[in-house]
């Protein structure tokens, strides 16, 4: 399950594919809205929405992959 990018929220800054170890971003030029090309590279290491500063993008997380999934801004010391 790739990336989804709010296309309302994005400001195109290309942080997202800059970032992503897994290359799942396109090559775009100066200023377009990046786009999921390789959706299934995706390791869902959550680094493209850490680093999105307008907060543009979301995971959906694989139901599997929910069971070692940790949220990364979760500071609750339960």
């Amino acid at each position: 399950m790739p990336p989804i990018i709010n296309k309302e929220k994005c400001n195109a800054c290309g942080i997202c594919a800059e970032i992503c170890p897994m290359d799942v971003f396109g090559v775009t030029d100066n200023g377009d809205i990046p786009v999921v090309t390789y959706p299934e590279e995706c390791w869902h290491c959550n680094s493209c929405v850490l680093d999105c500063p307008e907060e543009a993008i979301s995971l959906r997380v694989p139901l599997p992959a929910m069971m070692i999934y940790v949220e990364a801004g979760n500071s609750s010391g339960g």
